[in-house]
């Protein structure tokens, strides 16, 4: 049930107060009681008293009926409240409570009938008053969530497309989803990298046109972007033509060693097919792939506003030389890899190779592009 409709009876004559009580209070509604225009204001002023109509006596002594009308108009809290001024003489009474502010009159002696349906009346308008003003309340409250959930989301979305730069797509989601970035923090684990770049790149780069490089190149990582996708490496950085790629981490996953290898063929097939349009455009570029599996310390590396996820360690050097000691179309693997994946591929070893920033010769296997068995 709605509560009752709360009645503020201002009248400075103690028994015209009790005959409103006598009407007003049988019929449901809640009367506050003044005996002045001052008392009147300080109930309004009252947090305790949530009133919901005035009916005003004109006369008193003090701040009369129409200067209290006018502080009720002047005050924003209560500008809307509807009064009804109680009056003993006519038409000029009523004019001056008009310009008051009053919304209603009743005459003395009042008919009972009257004072109750002008009170119902005007009740009832307040209600719809309060009503519409609980309703802008909510709405505006619904408006400041859906702000907050727009600028929560906008937040998510850049948080996202950061991620997304150095991240796998179902990577960067995990992050997200899961709102724990500690796994992207300074870390030691074994990880399998994988470096490629294009042979002939330096001398095609100093030839062309560099619209017609840019060109090459986009062709390029469009080609091996998705099969880092779809194998699900972590992509540490893109150097011109050269591309490093490493699996294990941030998130652990099963095999490291096979997916770095299948992913590696996979790119030397479709590079081989972008090779054959380059070389009916005049261009010579080969594909050399070397893979290494080892221990690396890993993390967010950078400033505010741009990061990338970096790994740092001799197994990245390894995997780097293996690739410079690729041929075109070949795909090197250290023997700790080539000892994972055998059983799965065909290859041929290389030997021991003098590598560049390696006291040791490093032993060397050639993974066959085109005898990759699956699992």
């Amino acid at each position: 049930m709605p509560d009752p409709v709360t009645i503020l009876a201002v009248d400075d004559v103690p028994q015209n107060l009790r005959l409103l009580q006598a009407v007003l209070e049988p019929r449901g509604y809640r009367l506050v009681l003044a005996g002045s225009g001052e008392e009147a204001l300080r109930v309004l002023h009252d947090p305790a008293h949530a009133v919901d109509l005035v009916l005003l006596d004109i006369v008193m002594a003090g701040i009369d009926g129409y200067e209290v009308c006018r502080r009720v108009r002047a005050d924003p809290a209560t500008t809307y409240l509807p009064v009804v001024m109680i009056t003993a003489s006519g038409d000029q009474e009523k004019l001056r409570a008009i310009e008051a502010g009053a919304d209603d009159f009743v005459t003395k002696p009042f008919h009972q009938g009257e004072l109750v349906a002008r009170v119902a009346s005007l009740a009832r308008v307040k209600r719809y008053q309060d009503t519409i003003a609980r309703q802008a309340a909510e709405l505006a409250e619904w408006n400041r969530e859906l702000e907050e959930r727009v600028r929560t989301q906008v937040d998510e979305l850049q948080k996202l497309h950061r991620l997304r730069r150095f991240l796998p797509p179902q990577l960067a989601d995990l992050v997200i989803d899961s709102g724990d970035e500690s796994l992207l923090d300074s870390h030691r684990r074994e990880i399998v990298v994988v470096f490629c770049d294009l042979r002939g790149f330096t001398p095609f780069a100093e030839q062309s046109e560099p619209e017609e490089v840019m060109a090459v190149l986009g062709e390029y990582h469009r080609a091996l972007g998705g099969l880092i996708d779809e194998y699900e490496g972590t992509l540490e950085r893109f150097t011109g033509d050269g591309l490093m790629v490493f699996f294990n981490d941030p998130v652990p996953c099963e095999d490291p060693a096979w997916r770095a290898v299948a992913m590696a063929t996979a790119m030397q097939d479709r590079v081989a097919a972008l090779a054959v349009g380059w070389s009916r455009r005049g261009h010579q570029l080969g594909f050399g792939v070397g893979v290494a599996q080892g221990y690396a310390t890993l993390g967010r590396i950078g400033f505010e506003g741009r990061s990338d996820y970096a790994a740092i360690g001799s197994v990245t050097n390894l995997a780097a030389r293996l690739c410079a000691a690729a041929a075109a179309g070949q795909v090197l693997v250290s023997q700790r890899v080539f000892s994972a994946v055998e059983d799965r591929v065909d290859g041929r070893p290389m030997g021991e190779l003098e590598l560049r920033g390696f006291s040791r010769p490093v032993s060397t296997f050639a993974v066959e592009t085109t005898e990759v068995r699956q699992p």
